[in-house]
């Protein structure tokens, strides 16, 4: 049974009632587990990033408290929901383990294989999302999990790109990773269309579908990359019908070679680098001081 993940992202709003309301949300959508994104904006990007793009800081406001965490986590499991979060830093791990119950690294920070092992050896579930990936850099994250003793491991095959087209989604993506990797693999999903989602779960079996959530569009993460609860609702409705028939839309298979597909390759040099987790890779960071 396919494992339906509601992606709070900064669309909390950092206010404690919008989160429940969120939370209530997903669950009475179908959705089997929600998640949170936990970041500081100083350890998001790198000072050269934050001097030469002064708009990103506005996202300090896109921050989770963690000061709400132990309340969300109740109220996640009251309605149901597993709960699991996202941490773009080291010291988030250690605020986020005696709270959730699977950690997920993000496309932005599949090279950091520090925080991959960090996550890994708490010794929970661990979800990487494989967004702008190569198969080689996949390669290696998957090794930094292994050698860190990785308990249970999910990859997400994604596409960055906020809205994804369907012809770029390469969905037959999740076969390949799971005949390499011998793991589950889902779909993050980026292009808020049902019959993705669908085609997915019913001809490509991915084991979780993660897509992102809002309330009324006015979340602080609002974009057209976010579902409203009513297609989340349609959505797992559809897939969870016995015996549903595939869509055929062979243009969302592609060709299962898993590459950076053309809406996210303007994202690729802002990934966090191996070297420190931070924003935008090393040599992207010299040619903003340039």
């Amino acid at each position: 049974m396919t494992r339906f993940i509601a992606e709070l992202g900064s669309n909390h709003n950092r206010d404690a009632e919008r989160i429940e309301q969120l939370l209530r949300a997903s669950a009475l959508s179908g959705a089997d587990a929600a998640k949170v994104q936990v970041f500081r904006i100083e350890d998001l990007f790198a000072p050269a990033a934050l001097e030469a793009r002064p708009e990103l800081r506005a996202r300090a406001a896109w921050e989770f408290p963690t000061e709400l965490l132990a309340e969300t986590a109740a109220t996640a499991r009251r309605f149901g929901l597993e709960f699991g979060a996202t941490p773009f830093g080291l010291w988030a791990i250690a605020e986020l383990e005696p709270r959730v119950d699977f950690f997920k690294i993000a496309s932005y920070e599949i090279l950091w294989h520090e925080l991959i092992s960090e996550c890994s050896s708490t010794g929970l579930p661990l979800i990487i999302s494989t967004g702008m990936a190569t198969i080689d850099e996949i390669d290696s994250a998957v090794a930094a999990a292994e050698a860190a003793g990785v308990t249970q491991l999910t990859l997400l095959h994604c596409v960055s790109g906020y809205p994804t087209p369907p012809e770029q989604c390469n969905l037959s993506a999740i076969q390949t990773l799971r005949d390499r990797y011998g793991c589950k693999v889902g779909w993050s999903d980026h292009s808020v269309n049902s019959d993705v989602v669908e085609r997915a779960v019913s001809r490509w079996q991915a084991s979780d579908i993660e897509v992102h959530v809002d309330l009324n569009g006015d979340g602080f993460e609002a974009g057209e990359h976010n579902w409203t609860f009513a297609q989340l609702a349609g959505v797992v409705t559809r897939c969870s019908r016995e015996g549903v028939a595939s869509v055929a839309r062979q243009e969302m298979d592609g060709t299962g070679q898993k590459r950076p597909m053309p809406a996210e390759e303007s994202d690729i040099d802002w990934r966090a680098d191996a070297s420190d987790g931070l924003r935008p890779l090393l040599a992207t960071r010299q040619s903003l001081v340039d």
